[in-house]
């Protein structure tokens, strides 16, 4: 029922699409089930309705069967094209909601939108946690945000693909390791509302839930307060212990956080001993490290697996080799084993 009656204007906007869309098949669904009962009824052995086995056309239905259903298409088409584009969640929000629009002019004087309330998430297994960079603090499988104040959702992921989903907000997007995506909505009603997983992610995926709490702005300022306040610290270090698996987490606030924490963990190095992928990325850019980059790579380790709880990996294979103008299939090298 929350999908029905959400608290949110993206999720409110989404369901006015599902309602419209839904009542313009009804007008297929509904004439041509009444049709069929209607036919059974009218035709039935005992009824001895006039049979005509020539008739073969009729130009006023054959233009009610084709241009009823191509009408509707085109409007569905229509509507899903406009909210595809309005209700994009990398889009920056148009409005708070339908009584309030992105510019109100009051006295010839232009009033924006709120700042948005940047949130930065990543889905840990199994586990959320959320930061909040303005803030300086961080929570455990909790969110809380103002009423009528946009929220951009930045959100990355630790080890696997996941998908956060507040349905009473707007729709879910995915939590991708290495890259990534984001999300604008708002809340404008106050509540306490569910928060989950829509996309399974291995053993404890099922109880991988938080809470969303919507409140006016004093409440959000006292919660932010007690955080700094109470909460533990969150450095390299502590993530690295965080985000090893574990199932049922209790609610916990986080201060001090590492101001570069998201951004080490959304390129993959976290860890101070490996190297970040923007930087990988960017030697690519330059044509590589060259045969010299050989031995760097070869000393790296993964201990990912090992870090989650999972075994160590055993040692695999790889191919040093590198061709050149006079080696073209890089038969002068070797193949090595890289030990965790």
């Amino acid at each position: 029922m929350v999908l029905l009656s959400p608290s949110g204007d993206v999720a409110l906007q989404q369901r006015n699409i599902l309602f419209a869309s839904t009542a313009l098949m009804l007008i297929i669904i509904i004439p041509v089930m009444a049709l069929t009962v209607f036919f059974a009824w009218r035709y039935r052995a005992s009824a001895r309705a006039t049979y005509d086995p020539d008739w073969h056309h009729s130009l006023p239905l054959e233009v009610v069967i084709w241009s009823v259903p191509l009408l509707i298409i085109i409007v569905i088409g229509a509507i899903t094209w406009m909210g595809t584009h309005l209700l994009d969640p990398y889009r920056p929000l148009g409005r708070i909601s339908a009584a309030k629009p992105a510019l109100v002019v009051k006295t010839g004087d232009v009033a924006p939108l709120p700042k948005p309330l940047v949130i930065q998430v990543v889905a840990l297994d199994w586990k959320w946690l959320f930061m909040y960079p303005e803030q300086g603090i961080a929570s455990l499988n909790e969110v809380v945000a103002p009423v009528d104040r946009p929220i951009e959702f930045r959100i990355t992921a630790s080890s696997v693909m996941n998908s956060l989903f507040i349905p009473a907000l707007a729709g879910q997007i995915y939590a991708m390791p290495g890259m990534q995506t984001k999300l604008n909505a708002v809340i404008n009603h106050a509540g306490d509302y569910e928060g989950f997983s829509a996309n399974y992610s291995g053993a404890g995926f099922s109880d991988m839930r938080f809470r969303f709490h919507g409140v006016d702005s004093q409440r959000f300022e006292d919660w932010t307060r007690a955080a700094r306040e109470k909460g533990g610290p969150l450095q390299r270090e502590d993530y690295l212990t965080l985000e090893k698996p574990s199932e049922r987490e209790p609610i916990r606030q986080f201060r001090d956080v590492a101001p570069d924490l998201f951004e080490a963990v959304l390129n993959r190095c976290v860890d101070r001993a490996r190297m970040c992928t923007r930087d990988m990325m960017a030697m690519d850019a330059k044509g590589g490290g060259g045969k010299e980059g050989i031995a760097t790579v070869m000393t790296l380790g993964d201990d990912g697996n090992q870090r989650r709880g999972g075994q160590p990996l055993p040692p695999r294979p790889f191919v040093t080799a590198i061709c050149t103008p006079t080696d073209v299939y890089g038969t002068a090298g070797a193949t090595a084993r890289l030990a965790d």
